[in-house]
Protein backbone atom coordinates (compact mmCIF):
# COMPACT_ATOMS: atom_id res chain seq x y z
CA UNK A 1 0.00 0.00 0.00
CA UNK A 2 1.25 3.58 -0.85
CA UNK A 3 1.40 6.21 1.72
CA UNK A 4 0.31 9.70 0.73
CA UNK A 5 1.13 12.45 3.37
CA UNK A 6 -1.19 15.78 2.61
CA UNK A 7 0.04 19.07 3.52
CA UNK A 8 -2.38 22.26 3.25
CA UNK A 9 -6.04 22.33 2.29
CA UNK A 10 -6.35 20.24 -0.86
CA UNK A 11 -8.93 19.59 -3.23
CA UNK A 12 -10.80 16.50 -1.74
CA UNK A 13 -11.81 15.86 -5.30
CA UNK A 14 -8.05 15.51 -6.34
CA UNK A 15 -7.57 13.29 -3.44
CA UNK A 16 -10.34 10.61 -4.37
CA UNK A 17 -8.26 9.85 -6.76
CA UNK A 18 -6.19 7.86 -4.51
CA UNK A 19 -9.34 5.67 -2.92
CA UNK A 20 -8.54 2.82 -4.37
CA UNK A 21 -7.80 0.38 -1.95
CA UNK A 22 -4.13 0.92 -3.16
CA UNK A 23 -3.02 4.58 -0.95
CA UNK A 24 -3.71 5.56 2.48
CA UNK A 25 -3.87 9.31 2.43
CA UNK A 26 -3.78 11.37 6.05
CA UNK A 27 -1.54 14.86 6.85
CA UNK A 28 -0.97 12.54 9.74
CA UNK A 29 0.71 9.15 7.75
CA UNK A 30 4.30 8.33 8.49
CA UNK A 31 6.92 6.95 6.00
CA UNK A 32 4.96 8.27 3.26
CA UNK A 33 5.84 7.47 -0.50
CA UNK A 34 4.55 10.06 -2.05
CA UNK A 35 3.58 13.87 -0.66
CA UNK A 36 0.74 16.18 -2.31
CA UNK A 37 0.35 19.89 -0.89
CA UNK A 38 0.23 23.53 -2.19
CA UNK A 39 2.17 26.45 -0.60
CA UNK A 40 3.94 24.48 2.27
CA UNK A 41 7.62 24.48 2.90
CA UNK A 42 9.91 21.50 2.79
CA UNK A 43 12.78 22.87 2.70
CA UNK A 44 13.45 22.28 6.99
CA UNK A 45 11.73 18.93 6.99
CA UNK A 46 13.78 15.75 7.28
CA UNK A 47 13.30 13.48 4.31
CA UNK A 48 12.51 10.36 5.33
CA UNK A 49 14.18 7.37 3.36
CA UNK A 50 10.57 5.91 1.72
CA UNK A 51 9.62 9.40 0.50
CA UNK A 52 9.58 8.89 -3.96
CA UNK A 53 7.66 11.89 -4.99
CA UNK A 54 6.34 15.18 -4.00
CA UNK A 55 3.67 17.09 -6.15
CA UNK A 56 2.74 20.56 -6.03
CA UNK A 57 -0.90 21.26 -7.07
CA UNK A 58 0.20 24.66 -8.58
CA UNK A 59 2.96 25.77 -10.63
CA UNK A 60 5.67 27.30 -8.22
CA UNK A 61 7.64 25.39 -6.61
CA UNK A 62 10.24 27.52 -4.66
CA UNK A 63 8.71 25.83 -1.37
CA UNK A 64 10.22 22.59 -2.56
CA UNK A 65 13.87 21.56 -2.66
CA UNK A 66 13.85 20.83 -6.03
CA UNK A 67 17.75 20.33 -6.14
CA UNK A 68 18.28 18.62 -3.32
CA UNK A 69 15.57 16.18 -3.78
CA UNK A 70 16.83 15.28 -7.35
CA UNK A 71 20.20 14.17 -5.61
CA UNK A 72 18.37 11.73 -3.54
CA UNK A 73 16.16 10.38 -6.51
CA UNK A 74 12.73 12.08 -4.89
CA UNK A 75 10.76 13.28 -8.32
CA UNK A 76 9.26 17.00 -7.68
CA UNK A 77 6.43 17.30 -9.98
CA UNK A 78 4.17 20.75 -10.75
CA UNK A 79 0.88 21.31 -12.33
CA UNK A 80 1.65 23.86 -15.07
CA UNK A 81 -1.64 24.81 -17.03
CA UNK A 82 -4.04 23.53 -14.49
CA UNK A 83 -4.56 26.89 -13.39
CA UNK A 84 -4.14 28.67 -16.82
CA UNK A 85 -7.86 29.97 -17.40
CA UNK A 86 -8.20 31.19 -13.85
CA UNK A 87 -4.75 33.70 -14.64
CA UNK A 88 -5.64 34.37 -18.20
CA UNK A 89 -9.21 35.86 -17.16
CA UNK A 90 -7.53 38.21 -14.46
CA UNK A 91 -4.80 39.10 -17.21
CA UNK A 92 -7.63 39.46 -19.40
CA UNK A 93 -9.67 41.96 -16.45
CA UNK A 94 -6.05 43.45 -15.86
CA UNK A 95 -6.06 44.61 -19.59
CA UNK A 96 -9.47 46.49 -18.80
CA UNK A 97 -8.52 48.10 -15.29
CA UNK A 98 -5.60 49.36 -16.59
CA UNK A 99 -7.38 51.17 -19.53
CA UNK A 100 -11.05 52.22 -18.57
CA UNK A 101 -10.13 53.81 -14.77
CA UNK A 102 -12.48 51.52 -13.47
CA UNK A 103 -10.94 51.21 -10.44
CA UNK A 104 -10.26 55.11 -9.51
CA UNK A 105 -14.04 55.19 -10.95
CA UNK A 106 -15.50 53.04 -8.86
CA UNK A 107 -13.59 54.72 -5.77
CA UNK A 108 -14.74 58.04 -6.67
CA UNK A 109 -18.02 57.08 -6.94
CA UNK A 110 -18.54 55.64 -3.37
CA UNK A 111 -16.78 58.60 -1.96
CA UNK A 112 -20.64 60.65 -2.72
CA UNK A 113 -22.13 58.38 -0.26
CA UNK A 114 -24.51 60.81 1.91
CA UNK A 115 -24.63 63.68 -1.28
CA UNK A 116 -28.17 62.28 -1.89
CA UNK A 117 -30.21 63.79 -4.86
CA UNK A 118 -26.97 65.28 -5.78
CA UNK A 119 -25.20 62.23 -6.49
CA UNK A 120 -26.50 61.81 -10.23
CA UNK A 121 -25.58 64.91 -11.37
CA UNK A 122 -22.15 64.98 -9.33
CA UNK A 123 -21.62 61.55 -11.55
CA UNK A 124 -22.70 62.73 -14.94
CA UNK A 125 -20.29 66.15 -13.93
CA UNK A 126 -17.41 64.15 -12.70
CA UNK A 127 -17.24 60.88 -15.09
CA UNK A 128 -15.47 62.79 -17.82
CA UNK A 129 -12.33 63.02 -15.32
CA UNK A 130 -12.13 58.47 -15.80
CA UNK A 131 -12.21 58.46 -19.49
CA UNK A 132 -9.76 55.82 -20.79
CA UNK A 133 -9.55 54.11 -24.38
CA UNK A 134 -10.91 50.78 -25.34
CA UNK A 135 -8.61 47.37 -25.83
CA UNK A 136 -10.35 46.72 -29.20
CA UNK A 137 -7.87 47.68 -32.07
CA UNK A 138 -4.74 48.35 -29.40
CA UNK A 139 -1.70 45.98 -29.97
CA UNK A 140 -0.76 43.46 -27.16
CA UNK A 141 2.53 42.06 -27.04
CA UNK A 142 2.75 38.62 -25.05
CA UNK A 143 6.08 37.51 -23.54
CA UNK A 144 5.81 33.90 -23.57
CA UNK A 145 3.90 31.74 -25.04
CA UNK A 146 3.23 28.69 -22.39
CA UNK A 147 -0.16 27.78 -21.40
CA UNK A 148 -1.28 31.13 -20.31
CA UNK A 149 0.49 33.18 -22.98
CA UNK A 150 -1.52 31.14 -25.56
CA UNK A 151 -4.65 31.30 -23.76
CA UNK A 152 -4.56 35.13 -23.26
CA UNK A 153 -3.45 35.56 -27.32
CA UNK A 154 -6.22 33.79 -28.64
CA UNK A 155 -9.05 35.31 -26.10
CA UNK A 156 -7.18 38.89 -26.68
CA UNK A 157 -7.49 38.16 -30.43
CA UNK A 158 -10.93 37.30 -30.07
CA UNK A 159 -11.91 40.56 -28.31
CA UNK A 160 -10.17 42.37 -31.43
CA UNK A 161 -6.57 43.36 -30.15
CA UNK A 162 -4.02 43.09 -32.37
CA UNK A 163 -1.94 40.49 -30.75
CA UNK A 164 1.60 39.67 -31.39
CA UNK A 165 3.65 36.97 -28.92
CA UNK A 166 7.25 36.33 -28.60
CA UNK A 167 9.02 32.94 -27.16
CA UNK A 168 12.06 31.64 -28.89
CA UNK A 169 11.36 28.36 -26.73
CA UNK A 170 7.74 27.86 -27.82
CA UNK A 171 7.31 24.27 -27.65
CA UNK A 172 5.04 22.33 -30.48
CA UNK A 173 1.91 22.02 -28.62
CA UNK A 174 1.66 25.41 -27.76
CA UNK A 175 2.26 26.62 -31.32
CA UNK A 176 -0.29 24.03 -32.20
CA UNK A 177 -3.17 25.84 -29.69
CA UNK A 178 -2.53 29.28 -31.03
CA UNK A 179 -4.74 31.31 -33.51
CA UNK A 180 -3.62 31.65 -36.68
CA UNK A 181 -4.31 35.30 -36.62
CA UNK A 182 -1.43 36.10 -33.89
CA UNK A 183 1.60 37.76 -35.03
CA UNK A 184 5.12 36.53 -34.52
CA UNK A 185 7.81 38.38 -33.41
CA UNK A 186 11.26 37.37 -34.29
CA UNK A 187 12.98 39.20 -31.24
CA UNK A 188 11.76 41.14 -28.28
CA UNK A 189 12.38 44.22 -29.23
CA UNK A 190 9.69 43.98 -31.52
CA UNK A 191 7.32 43.82 -29.06
CA UNK A 192 8.81 46.50 -26.96
CA UNK A 193 8.66 49.06 -29.36
CA UNK A 194 5.43 48.77 -30.72
CA UNK A 195 2.82 47.53 -28.20
CA UNK A 196 0.13 49.65 -26.43
CA UNK A 197 -0.03 46.67 -23.74
CA UNK A 198 2.63 44.38 -22.93
CA UNK A 199 1.94 40.69 -20.77
CA UNK A 200 5.05 39.20 -19.30
CA UNK A 201 4.23 34.93 -18.90
CA UNK A 202 7.75 33.64 -18.42
CA UNK A 203 9.37 31.69 -15.66
CA UNK A 204 11.33 32.72 -13.13
CA UNK A 205 15.06 31.60 -13.68
CA UNK A 206 18.07 32.63 -12.85
CA UNK A 207 18.42 33.44 -16.52
CA UNK A 208 15.13 35.79 -15.83
CA UNK A 209 15.70 37.53 -12.91
CA UNK A 210 15.41 41.08 -12.85
CA UNK A 211 15.31 40.56 -16.80
CA UNK A 212 12.85 43.92 -17.09
CA UNK A 213 15.21 46.30 -16.28
CA UNK A 214 15.81 49.89 -17.25
CA UNK A 215 16.98 49.08 -20.26
CA UNK A 216 14.15 46.72 -21.61
CA UNK A 217 11.54 49.86 -20.20
CA UNK A 218 13.03 52.18 -22.21
CA UNK A 219 12.37 50.68 -25.34
CA UNK A 220 8.94 50.22 -24.72
CA UNK A 221 6.56 52.07 -26.27
CA UNK A 222 5.90 55.53 -24.03
CA UNK A 223 2.70 54.96 -22.12
CA UNK A 224 2.30 51.20 -22.24
CA UNK A 225 0.67 49.16 -20.30
CA UNK A 226 2.60 46.45 -18.33
CA UNK A 227 0.94 43.24 -17.11
CA UNK A 228 2.99 40.89 -14.96
CA UNK A 229 1.04 37.85 -14.03
CA UNK A 230 4.43 35.58 -13.63
CA UNK A 231 6.30 36.39 -11.14
CA UNK A 232 7.60 39.54 -8.98
CA UNK A 233 11.25 39.09 -9.20
CA UNK A 234 11.25 39.25 -13.11
CA UNK A 235 10.43 43.21 -12.86
CA UNK A 236 13.18 45.71 -11.09
CA UNK A 237 11.14 47.95 -8.78
CA UNK A 238 13.37 51.01 -9.16
CA UNK A 239 14.07 50.69 -12.46
CA UNK A 240 10.21 50.62 -13.04
CA UNK A 241 8.95 53.20 -10.14
CA UNK A 242 11.08 55.29 -12.09
CA UNK A 243 9.83 54.81 -15.94
CA UNK A 244 6.14 55.12 -14.00
CA UNK A 245 7.13 59.02 -12.54
CA UNK A 246 8.39 59.96 -16.20
CA UNK A 247 5.45 58.97 -17.69
CA UNK A 248 7.40 56.03 -19.59
CA UNK A 249 5.18 53.18 -18.32
CA UNK A 250 1.35 54.40 -18.43
CA UNK A 251 0.27 51.79 -15.65
CA UNK A 252 1.82 48.33 -14.00
CA UNK A 253 -0.58 45.94 -13.10
CA UNK A 254 0.95 43.16 -10.79
CA UNK A 255 -0.77 40.16 -8.80
CA UNK A 256 2.59 40.13 -7.04
CA UNK A 257 2.72 43.56 -4.79
CA UNK A 258 5.36 44.50 -2.26
CA UNK A 259 5.53 46.83 -0.13
CA UNK A 260 7.84 49.45 -3.00
CA UNK A 261 4.48 49.34 -5.11
CA UNK A 262 1.88 50.06 -2.27
CA UNK A 263 0.62 53.17 -2.93
CA UNK A 264 2.28 54.52 -5.87
CA UNK A 265 0.37 55.97 -9.02
CA UNK A 266 -0.58 54.15 -11.41
CA UNK A 267 0.54 50.92 -9.87
CA UNK A 268 -2.83 48.62 -9.76
CA UNK A 269 -1.74 45.87 -7.22
CA UNK A 270 -3.60 42.50 -7.17
CA UNK A 271 -3.42 40.27 -3.80
CA UNK A 272 -2.21 37.39 -5.90
CA UNK A 273 -5.67 35.99 -7.05
CA UNK A 274 -4.51 34.34 -10.58
CA UNK A 275 -5.06 30.93 -9.43
CA UNK A 276 -7.57 31.91 -6.48
CA UNK A 277 -10.84 30.17 -7.85
CA UNK A 278 -12.56 27.08 -6.63
CA UNK A 279 -12.08 25.72 -10.40
CA UNK A 280 -8.45 26.08 -10.67
CA UNK A 281 -7.67 24.56 -7.10
CA UNK A 282 -9.54 21.52 -8.07
CA UNK A 283 -7.87 21.27 -11.57
CA UNK A 284 -4.24 21.45 -9.19
CA UNK A 285 -5.47 18.71 -7.01
CA UNK A 286 -6.74 16.35 -9.65
CA UNK A 287 -3.40 16.68 -11.95
CA UNK A 288 -1.19 16.59 -8.60
CA UNK A 289 -3.22 13.20 -7.50
CA UNK A 290 -2.96 12.22 -11.35
CA UNK A 291 0.80 12.72 -11.75
CA UNK A 292 1.84 11.33 -8.12
CA UNK A 293 -0.35 7.73 -8.98
CA UNK A 294 1.07 7.40 -12.63
CA UNK A 295 4.85 7.48 -10.91
CA UNK A 296 3.94 5.18 -8.05
CA UNK A 297 2.02 3.00 -9.91
CA UNK A 298 3.83 3.14 -13.13
CA UNK A 299 6.97 5.00 -12.91
CA UNK A 300 6.43 7.38 -15.57
CA UNK A 301 7.09 11.12 -14.98
CA UNK A 302 5.08 13.68 -16.32
CA UNK A 303 5.34 17.52 -15.32
CA UNK A 304 8.50 16.65 -13.41
CA UNK A 305 10.69 20.22 -12.56
CA UNK A 306 13.78 18.45 -11.44
CA UNK A 307 13.61 14.92 -13.77
CA UNK A 308 12.82 14.41 -17.23
CA UNK A 309 9.65 13.18 -19.73
CA UNK A 310 9.95 9.77 -19.31
CA UNK A 311 6.10 7.55 -19.89
CA UNK A 312 6.63 4.10 -21.37
CA UNK A 313 2.94 2.04 -22.00
CA UNK A 314 3.47 -1.70 -20.03
CA UNK A 315 4.56 -4.28 -22.22
CA UNK A 316 2.19 -7.02 -22.56
CA UNK A 317 4.75 -9.57 -22.36
CA UNK A 318 7.00 -8.19 -19.20
CA UNK A 319 6.89 -9.26 -15.63
CA UNK A 320 8.33 -6.41 -13.89
CA UNK A 321 9.05 -3.01 -13.88
CA UNK A 322 12.27 -1.22 -12.81
CA UNK A 323 12.62 2.32 -12.40
CA UNK A 324 16.20 4.28 -12.36
CA UNK A 325 16.86 7.65 -11.48
CA UNK A 326 20.70 8.78 -12.29
CA UNK A 327 23.07 10.88 -12.75
CA UNK A 328 23.42 11.95 -16.35
CA UNK A 329 26.95 10.45 -17.52
CA UNK A 330 27.84 8.48 -20.43
CA UNK A 331 27.51 4.49 -20.40
CA UNK A 332 24.99 4.58 -17.71
CA UNK A 333 22.50 2.77 -19.86
CA UNK A 334 25.35 -0.03 -20.86
CA UNK A 335 26.22 -0.57 -17.58
CA UNK A 336 22.63 -1.19 -16.63
CA UNK A 337 21.89 -3.32 -19.55
CA UNK A 338 24.90 -5.04 -18.98
CA UNK A 339 23.92 -5.75 -15.19
CA UNK A 340 20.31 -7.44 -16.06
CA UNK A 341 22.63 -9.55 -19.23
CA UNK A 342 24.77 -11.03 -16.71
CA UNK A 343 21.60 -12.16 -14.58
CA UNK A 344 19.89 -13.71 -17.74
CA UNK A 345 17.59 -11.12 -17.57
CA UNK A 346 15.68 -10.27 -20.73
CA UNK A 347 14.24 -6.79 -21.41
CA UNK A 348 10.67 -6.23 -23.17
CA UNK A 349 11.17 -2.65 -23.57
CA UNK A 350 13.06 -0.01 -22.08
CA UNK A 351 13.41 4.24 -22.45
CA UNK A 352 15.91 6.55 -21.20
CA UNK A 353 15.34 10.45 -20.63
CA UNK A 354 17.77 12.67 -19.77
CA UNK A 355 17.46 16.37 -18.29
CA UNK A 356 19.75 18.76 -17.46
CA UNK A 357 22.34 16.27 -14.64
CA UNK A 358 19.94 13.58 -14.26
CA UNK A 359 18.22 11.02 -16.05
CA UNK A 360 16.03 8.22 -15.81
CA UNK A 361 15.57 5.07 -17.04
CA UNK A 362 12.58 2.86 -17.42
CA UNK A 363 13.03 -0.80 -18.31
CA UNK A 364 9.61 -3.36 -18.50
CA UNK A 365 11.78 -7.31 -17.80
CA UNK A 366 10.39 -10.82 -19.27
CA UNK A 367 10.88 -12.29 -15.77
CA UNK A 368 11.03 -11.55 -12.14
CA UNK A 369 13.94 -10.46 -10.29
CA UNK A 370 15.62 -10.65 -6.70
CA UNK A 371 16.92 -8.08 -4.31
CA UNK A 372 20.72 -9.45 -5.72
CA UNK A 373 19.62 -7.97 -9.27
CA UNK A 374 18.60 -4.32 -7.56
CA UNK A 375 21.45 -4.60 -4.91
CA UNK A 376 24.04 -4.53 -8.30
CA UNK A 377 22.39 -2.16 -10.16
CA UNK A 378 22.02 0.34 -7.53
CA UNK A 379 26.25 -0.60 -6.80
CA UNK A 380 26.48 1.38 -10.21
CA UNK A 381 28.32 4.63 -9.84
CA UNK A 382 25.94 7.22 -11.08
CA UNK A 383 22.84 4.96 -9.77
CA UNK A 384 20.38 7.08 -6.88
CA UNK A 385 18.01 4.96 -6.33
CA UNK A 386 16.51 1.33 -7.86
CA UNK A 387 12.09 0.77 -7.88
CA UNK A 388 10.83 -2.32 -8.62
CA UNK A 389 7.23 -2.29 -9.69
Amino acid sequence: MYKIKVFNNVSQNGLNLFNSGRYEVSQDVEDPHGIILRSYSLHDMEVPPSLLAVARAGAGVNNIPIDRYAQEGIVVFNTPGANANAVKELVLAAIFLSSRRIIEGVQWANSLKGSGDRVAPLIEKGKSNFTGPEAKGKKLGIIGLGAIGVMVANDAHALGMEVTGYDPYISVESAWRLSRGIHRAETIDEILANSDYISIHIPLMEGTKGMIDKDILSKMKRGVRLLNFSRAQLVKDDDLLEALKSGHIGKYVTDFPNDKLLGEENVIPIPHLGASTPESEENCAYMAANELKNFLEMGNIKNSVNYPECELHPCPDSAQRLTIPHKNIPNMVGQITACLAEKHINIANMINKSKGDYAYTIIDIESPTNGDVLNRLSAIDGVIRVRLI
